[in-house]
């Protein structure tokens, strides 16, 4: 039997970090790139990443290893942008770690060694006799060439959008577009996992702590 956490209490823990990292530092760039421009928005993005990354040090905490990274990227995304001026420098740099990632998750299905195991045993570790059965290990491999197509997908919309679409609308437009994809893809994982455990004969319960079997 595998236990996972409610929806609703993951969503709880999630909320704070989703409106530090996502909603929140989106609603001010584009309403300071509406209102200052380009340059202002830069230096408001920068600014909300760093005072995030100051306040956990403050309280005394440690700091999420992504979001240390994602502030040292964004810091040298800005000053590229900040420096040419190029709004294309700063909004391709993301695409194309997307798409690299997109190729990892590719290759590890591939060599048959699935980052999608890897990734979800960091959030809900499960039983190796469960991860050792061949229906567990072929749905792990199947779900990591679907993230390699969503994140492909994405990067390539994106970029698309990029050269096509006029500043505020492509801001508009790519976020509409990757959280679509991005939530569409986590619906698919979630309900595939789910019609594979049950395959299997594993029973799924919400809630709880992880028993093993």
């Amino acid at each position: 039997m595998v236990h996972l956490p409610s929806p609703r209490n993951s969503a709880q823990h999630a909320l704070p970090a989703l409106l530090e990292g996502v909603i929140v530092p989106f609603g001010l760039f584009y309403l300071v790139l509406l209102t200052w421009g380009f340059r202002g928005a830069l230096i408001t993005g920068l600014t909300w990443s760093l005072l995030a990354l100051a306040r956990r040090l403050w309280r005394g905490e440690r700091p999420p290893a992504t979001l240390v990274m994602g502030t040292v990227l964004l810091t040298v995304r800005t000053v590229i942008s900040f420096i040419t001026g190029s709004t294309f420098l700063y909004f391709v740099q993301p695409s194309a770690a997307t798409a690299a990632v997109a190729l990892l998750f590719l290759a590890s299905a591939i060599v048959r060694r699935p980052l999608t195991e890897r990734l979800a045993c960091d959030f809900c570790p499960l039983d190796p006799v469960v991860l050792a059965r061949p229906a567990v290990r072929r749905f792990f491999i199947q779900i990591s060439l679907l993230w390699a197509v969503v994140l492909l997908t994405n990067a390539g919309f994106v970029i698309w959008l990029l050269l096509t679409a006029s500043l505020h609308a492509f801001v508009l437009e790519r976020t509409a577009l990757s959280w679509s994809l991005t939530g569409t893809g986590i619906v698919v994982s979630t309900l595939w996992f789910l019609r594979c455990m049950h395959r299997a004969g594993i029973a799924v319960r919400w809630g709880g702590a992880l028993s093993q079997q």
